[in-house]
C-alpha cells in the first residue's frame, strides 16, 4: 500500500509537471534501458548456466550427455511454467501480436520475467531455439506495464510495446536500426513521427546499455574480406529462391509438429517424447544444441567441417560430399528440433533458428555453386546473405534481415546482394504463405492486427462491445394488440421475438406489418408467432468484426441480431459499427 501511494503521488506530480509527449519520450528511454539490461542479463545467465552444467564435459568424447540434457531442460521448464506461472508463456512474438490485436496492448506482469527464466532452462540445457523471442516479450511487457502504470491510452501503449521490443533486439545484437525496423515490420507498429522518435530512443538506449555492460562483442561477428561482384547477382537470386523455399519448409514443418504435440493432452508424455527425440537429434548432430551461434561463427570463418560429429563420422570428416550431406540433414532436422523443443514444453523462439538455417543454407548453396565450372563465390558472404534471406522468409521481414546483417558486419558493402536475396526470398514464401510464422495462427482466427487500416481497425473492434440492447423485445405469445402498446414506447422499427427463457425465435419489422397494425379486429386473434420471421443472417458474440462487416456488406441489412447458444443478446447496427470504426481510425491516425 505504501508503494502504491508513492506511485499515485508521482503520477499526480507527473500530470501537473510533464506534458504527455514528454512523458512518452522519458518512458521510451527507461524502457530501452531496462530492455537492453534484460537482454544482457539473459544472454549471460544462459551462458553461465550452460558453462556450469557442462563444466569439464568434452562434447567430442562424451556426447552421450546430449541424450539427457535437453530432456532435463524441458522438464524443468514445464515444472516452472506449470507450478509457478500457471499460464502459457511460449511463442513470445505471437503473444505480443495477440496482445496488440485483441487485448488492447495488455501484457501480464509475469511476462517481464517468466519467459527469461523459462528460456534459460530450455536453451542452457540444449533446447534448439533462440532467446530473441523471450527477450522481446520481456521488453514489450516492460513497455506495456509501464504504460498501464501511468494509465496511458491504447495507442500509446502499443508504441511502448514497440519500444520494449526495439530495446531488446538492440540489446541482443547491438543493432539499433534493425531493432526499429523489427518493431515496425514484425510487430506492425505504424510508421509515423510520433512512433519513430520513441522507437529510436529505445533502440539506441538498449544498444548503449548493452555496449556498456558487455563491450562491443555481439552474438556473432564478421568482417567482410571478399568483395561483392556484379557478376554474382544471378547467384544471389538463386540464393533468394533457395532460402525462400527453405523458409516455407521451416514454417510448415514447425506448424505441423507443434500442432501434433498440441493434440496430446498429457503434459509429461509430451515432454518425455519430445525430450528423447531432441536428445537423439542433438546426439547425431551436435550443432543442433542450443541457439547455434558458435557453429554459425565457424561457418562464417569457412570451417564448415565443424558441423560434423567427429565422434560418429571422423573418418568422413574431410569428404566434401559428406559435408554437403550433413549440412542438408541439419537444415532438415533443425526445423524438427526447434518445433519439438517448443511443442514439448520448452520456451524459445525462431529468430536464432532462422539465422542458423539461413547461414547454413547460404554456405550450402555456395558449396554447390563452387562445384560448377567457372563459378567462384564467397562462402562466408553467401552465409551472411543467406541469414537475411531466411529471416525475410520466415518472419516476412526483409528489411529487418537486411539491416541486421549490414549492422553486424559493420558496413554496407553487401547491401546490394542483401536486398536482392531478402526480396526474392520474401516474394518466394509470399506465394506459399501469406503470413509470417508469428502471425499465421492469429490470422487464421482473425485475431491479427495488420498494417492494412481497414482490417486493423476491425480487428480492434469486438462484437460484445457493440451490442445495442435498446430494442424492445416481444414475447412469442403476445398478440397484435400487445405489440401495438410496445411499439408506442419504442424508438426502433425492428423487434426481436423471444420466449420466457430469452430464446430467440425471429424478428418483426414495422414495415412488414404496416398494413394490419391499425386493424383492431386482428388485435386479439393475431399472435407474434404468426408475424415473425427468422433473419437470414445472425451474429455470434465471438465472431470477428471483419466477418460481421462482410455480413453487413453482403446482406444490405442495417441491424443484425446477436445470438449466443440460441439466446437473444441484442443487435449490432451498421451505424454503430461505422461510428466506432471512424473513432478508432481517427485515434490511430492522429500524429
Amino acid at each position: 500500500m505504501h508503494l502504491q501511494k508513492i506511485i499515485n503521488h508521482f503520477i499526480t506530480w507527473q500530470v501537473r509537471k510533464i506534458k504527455p509527449h514528454q512523458l512518452i519520450l522519458i518512458l521510451s528511454l527507461v524502457i530501452g534501458l531496462l530492455s537492453g539490461f534484460a537482454a544482457v542479463i539473459l544472454k549471460n545467465t544462459v551462458h553461465y548456466t550452460f558453462y556450469f552444467i557442462t563444466r569439464g564435459f568434452q562434447f567430442e568424447k562424451e556426447n552421450f550427455l546430449y541424450l539427457a540434457l535437453p530432456l532435463i531442460g524441458i522438464f524443468l521448464t514445464v515444472l516452472f511454467v506449470k507450478y509457478f506461472i500457471k499460464k502459457d508463456i511460449g511463442h513470445g512474438v505471437s503473444r505480443i501480436l495477440y496482445a496488440i490485436s485483441k487485448k488492447n496492448g495488455i501484457l501480464e506482469p509475469h511476462n517481464t520475467y517468466s519467459s527469461m527464466i523459462g528460456s534459460t532452462l530450455t536453451i542452457a540445457f540444449g533446447g534448439s531455439v533462440g532467446l530473441e523471442s523471450p527477450i522481446v516479450l520481456t521488453g514489450s511487457a516492460i513497455g506495456s506495464n509501464l504504460g498501464r502504470l501511468f494509465h496511458l491510452n491504447h495507442k500509446t501503449l502499443i508504441v511502448l510495446i514497440g519500444c520494449g521490443a526495439a530495446g531488446a533486439i538492440a540489446g541482443i545484437f547491438k543493432s539499433p536500426i534493425a531493432a526499429v525496423v523489427f518493431a515496425i515490420e514484425v510487430l506492425m507498429i505504424d510508421l509515423t513521427l510520433s512512433t519513430m522518435i520513441p522507437l529510436l530512443i529505445s533502440s539506441v538506449s538498449g544498444a548503449t546499455i548493452a555496449y556498456f555492460l558487455s563491450g562491443r562483442s555481439v552474438l556473432f561477428s564478421f568482417e567482410l574480406i571478399d568483395p561483392f561482384f556484379l557478376k554474382h547477382i544471378p547467384a544471389f537470386i538463386i540464393l533468394g529462391i533457395f532460402t525462400g523455399l527453405v523458409s516455407v519448409y521451416f514454417t510448415r514443418m514447425t506448424m505441423f509438429i507443434e500442432s501434433m504435440f498440441g493434440k496430446a493432452k498429457n503434459t509429461y508424455k509430451k515432454l518425455v517424447f519430445g525430450g528423447i527425440i531432441l536428445g537423439i537429434l542433438i546426439f547425431v548432430f551436435p550443432s543442433l544444441f542450443g541457439e547455434g551461434y558458435e557453429i554459425l561463427q565457424e561457418v562464417l570463418n569457412s570451417r564448415g567441417e565443424d558441423l560434423i560429429n567427429e565422434g560418429l563420422f571422423y573418418s568422413l570428416k574431410d569428404k566434401t560430399w559428406f559435408l554437403l550431406l550433413i549440412i542438408f540433414l541439419i537444415l532438415v532436422f533443425k526445423a524438427v528440433a526447434t518445433a519439438v523443443t517448443t511443442g514439448s514444453g520448452g520456451v524459445g523462439g525462431v529468430f536464432a533458428p532462422s539465422l542458423f538455417m539461413g547461414g547454413l543454407a547460404g554456405f550450402f548453396a555456395a558449396k554447390i555453386l563452387n562445384l560448377l565450372p567457372f563459378v567462384e563465390v564467397s562462402e562466408s558472404n553467401f552465409a551472411l546473405v543467406g541469414m537475411a534471406g531466411m529471416m525475410s522468409g520466415v518472419m516476412h521481414a526483409p528489411l529487418t534481415g537486411i539491416f541486421l546483417i549490414a549492422e553486424i558486419t559493420g558496413g554496407y558493402e553487401l547491401l546490394t546482394p542483401l536486398i536482392i536475396t531478402a526480396t526474392i526470398s520474401y516474394l518466394t514464401i509470399k506465394y506459399f504463405e501469406p503470413h509470417s510464422i508469428y502471425a499465421k495462427r492469429l490470422a487464421q482466427r482473425g485475431e491479427l492486427l495488420t498494417h492494412h487500416k481497414d482490417k486493423a481497425m476491425l480487428s480492434l473492434m469486438k462484437v460484445d462491445k457493440l451490442i445495442e440492447t435498446n430494442f424492445n423485445a416481444v414475447n412469442l405469445e403476445d398478440t397484435l394488440g400487445d405489440f401495438v402498446k410496445i411499439v408506442a414506447k419504442s424508438q426502433r422499427n425492428v423487434f426481436p421475438v423471444i420466449d420466457e427463457e430469452n430464446n430467440f425465435f425471429g424478428v418483426i419489422f414495422i414495415n412488414d406489418i404496416r398494413n394490419i397494425i391499425f386493424n383492431r379486429e386482428l388485435y386479439e386473434t393475431t399472435y407474434m408467432r404468426d408475424l415473425m420471421y427468422m433473419p437470414d443472417i445472425l451474429v455470434d458474440p465471438g465472431e470477428s468484426m471483419e466477418d460481421v462487416a462482410k455480413k453487413f456488406s453482403e446482406s444490405g441489412h442495417f441491424n443484425l441480431p446477436v445470438i449466443k447458444d440460441g439466446k437473444y443478446k441484442g443487435f449490432v447496427s451498421r451505424a454503430m459499427v461505422f461510428s466506432t470504426y471512424r473513432k478508432l481510425l481517427k485515434e490511430f491516425s492522429d500524429d
